[in-house]
């Protein structure tokens, strides 16, 4: 009895030995299969990264939202829709073509309607923009961004980045889901022209209904229309036609590379704000101003930047408290002219600069000065 216990025993025990084994056995076979596995995925991701069509350009999409990346329930609806409901992926996606041009990879900077965008987001952008250019694999960028500021954002970028290497700046009037949707051929032309050699050297540029502008003389010019965008008296610099990305002028204003003004370890802009000129204004929007802490405020004044009496006692009370002073002009169009009255009261008239864009200026002269003569330089440098 006891020996036929104990012989029990032993078999108990070898078999627990067998089935252990086999377990461990199993375990590393599953383990060996998994690093394999992964293994396998790594080198499928390299092998898409290496494999990419080596005579073509490498071209980084940032998105940043806007109409390019809206949406509606309705294909006829061009007004109502939900800008950046799309991520850049499904926008990238649906231009399969660009695959034949350049060698296309999208990143999501942010998704939000362009009257969204703050200092952050500019600082934040203009960072990744001078990071992502270092990198010699990169040979050029597009930014997707809602039209209702492009203007301001592309200046910026005109001004702050570091490299001369083409960053075109795109965006579309009507959203991804309407019918004859703009966005689609407006991206392909900005990844053409970015992955264009002519376009080196040429600074922020924007593009839009077949047009390359100047990030410096762009301005929207309608609330809806596909040819909302245009350089009025400077004129656009180039223009794509089917395939042939042609250019046939170029900003002489200082801008990329030549430009002194460097955000890489900024971490704010100084508030610098828009005060519109009409009849019967009065000082207390200066006084405003000041009190909520502007360090910059620019006119959009009438005409040839003229001011009224009461603008002009609040706009020099505010100069008196540290507060550079730029007159532009609400008109849209012309240059403002520096007058005696300027230097009388230490004011800055901001040349071709409408106000939208002469704010962008002056935020990153402050970076610099708070020395009217100084200031008055940049504009007429810039």
């Amino acid at each position: 009895m006891n020996m036929t216990k104990w012989l029990g025993a032993v078999l108990l025990s070898v078999l627990l030995l067998v089935t252990a084994a086999c377990a461990n056995t199993g375990t590393q076979e599953n383990s060996q299969n998994e690093k394999e596995n992964v293994s396998s995925e790594t080198k499928e991701k390299n092998k898409a990264v290496e494999t990419g069509n080596k005579s073509l350009s490498n071209i980084k999409v940032l998105a940043t939202g806007g109409t390019i990346a809206g949406s509606s329930d309705s294909d006829t609806d061009t007004t109502g829709y939900k800008s950046g409901s799309l991520g850049i992926d499904k926008v990238i996606a649906s231009v399969p073509q660009l695959k034949d041009i350049a060698n296309v990879t999208g990143e999501q900077v942010a998704n939000v309607g362009s009257e969204n965008v703050d200092n952050a987001l500019l600082l934040k952008l203009a960072k990744r923009v001078n990071e992502l250019l270092k990198d010699d694999q990169v040979d050029g960028i597009v930014i997707t961004h809602g039209t209702d500021t492009l203007e301001e954002t592309a200046y910026f970028l005109h001004l702050v980045v570091k490299s001369d290497k083409p960053v075109v700046v795109v965006g579309s009037m009507r959203p991804a889901s309407a019918i004859s949707a703009d966005g689609p051929l407006n991206l392909y032309h900005a990844v053409k022209i970015a992955s264009t050699k002519e376009a080196k050297g040429k600074g922020v540029m924007v593009t839009l209904n077949d047009r390359i502008a100047s990030a410096r003389f762009v301005t929207k010019t309608n609330t809806t229309t596909t040819d909302a965008f245009k350089s009025l008296e400077q004129g656009y610099i180039g223009e794509v036609t089917g395939e042939v990305v042609s250019f046939y002028n170029e900003p002489t204003r200082k801008h990329t590379t030549e430009s002194e003004f460097d955000v890489s370890k900024i971490k704010e802009l100084p508030q610098v704000d828009i005060l519109y000129g009409y009849q019967n204004d009065q000082k207390y929007m200066y006084d405003a101003a000041v009190k909520a802490g502007a360090k910059g405020i620019v006119v959009a004044a009438a005409g040839n930047g003229t001011m009224s009496t009461e603008a002009i006692k609040g706009a020099t009370d505010a100069v008196k408290k540290d507060v550079v002073l730029v007159r532009s002009s609400r008109t849209g169009n012309g240059i403002v002219t520096h007058e005696k009255t300027d230097d009388e009261h230490h004011f800055v008239s901001s040349d071709s600069l409408n106000p939208q864009k002469a704010r962008i200026l002056l935020m990153l002269a402050l970076t610099k000065t708070k020395d009217p003569d100084k200031v008055q330089k940049y504009y007429e440098q810039y």
